[in-house]
């Protein structure tokens, strides 16, 4: 396996298990909507992530191309979720404009993942 894949795959996981955790504190918290949309994006991501790993080991598309979209799904949650979960949790956010770029970040990977399906594969 890759180490990008396998890399992507272990993202996956944390991001699913911090999906979670935080899923429990967002219902433990006051107010915590942020947190609960925090956890919602790693959550939903997880799954995205695995399948990008899963999708440029298999050769089906251009694995550069849909590997560097599992990065930038990767770093653009981190700074999303990241940011978020810093302000409820520790009243400090990240750096400043850190979740608007995560979020632009997240959409420049999720086209990424569309102009993937249309790049050629060599075989």
């Amino acid at each position: 396996m890759h180490p990008v894949d396998r890399t992507l795959v272990v993202l996956a996981g944390l991001s699913g298990a911090l999906g979670v955790g935080l899923s429990a504190a967002a219902a433990h918290i006051a107010g915590a909507t942020s947190l609960a949309t925090a956890a919602q994006f790693l959550l939903f991501h997880a799954p995205a992530l695995l399948a990008l790993a899963l999708l440029a080991g298999s050769g089906r598309l251009q694995p550069g191309a849909v590997r560097s979209a599992g990065v930038l799904l990767a770093l653009g949650l981190a700074l999303f979720s990241g940011d978020l979960s810093a302000r409820v949790l520790m009243q400090v956010p990240l750096f400043p404009m850190a979740a608007p770029s995560g979020g632009m970040i997240l959409i420049l990977g999720w086209v990424l993942v569309a102009l993937a399906a249309f790049w050629p594969v060599k075989r």
